[in-house]
């Protein structure tokens, strides 16, 4: 009886030792509040898809007008790095490329980006045009062009500037789920 006592107390000082799993912070809908990070205008001012990153350090998402400037965000080493969530617009359920919606966000980790396409995002630049599904992101190529990426396979140049690489010959996958 005194060691099951003793095994008891012992399992419950250990429960009280883990940290409550880290949930991620569900996204903000997109108001006329929103400026973007880079421009310092307002997001709802720019076509294309936006983006929305979640920090630890702030109550507020930092705003970007483009997808392509969140994925930015997450590569130049002089940005936060205690990001929580990587939010960007679903096109996929998009009412058109001019109003891109509010609440149909997409985990950036998650969704397909469409790179290389004849739509230009925020600021009339190269955009990574992201979705929620493989099939949707198809569709847009076959209607505008480009190539498929997962949001791991971006290639750092594509985002920042430089020489693009070529595109491959390959379709590129995103990570199981």
């Amino acid at each position: 009886m005194r060691r099951a006592l003793l095994i008891a107390v012992a399992l419950v000082l250990a429960a009280c030792d883990q940290k409550p799993a880290a949930t991620t912070p569900s996204p903000h809908d997109l108001t006329a509040d929103a400026i973007g990070h880079y421009c310092g205008m307002n997001v709802l001012e720019h076509p294309g898809p936006k983006g929305q990153i979640i920090l630890a350090s702030r109550v507020d998402p930092v705003w970007f007008s483009s997808a392509r400037d969140t994925i930015a965000f997450t590569m130049l080493p002089e940005e936060a790095k205690d990001i929580q969530a990587i939010y960007v617009s679903d096109m996929a359920r998009a009412e058109s490329w001019d109003k891109p919606g509010a609440a149909n966000w997409v985990e950036a980790r998650k969704a397909w980006f469409v790179l290389d396409s004849r739509m230009r995002g925020g600021m009339g630049a190269e955009e990574a045009v992201p979705f929620s599904s493989r099939d949707a992101a198809a569709r847009f190529v076959g209607d505008n062009g480009g190539r498929i990426a997962a949001f791991g396979d971006i290639p750092r140049d594509y985002v920042l500037g430089g020489t693009a690489p070529e595109a491959p010959s390959h379709e590129q996958h995103a990570p199981d789920k």
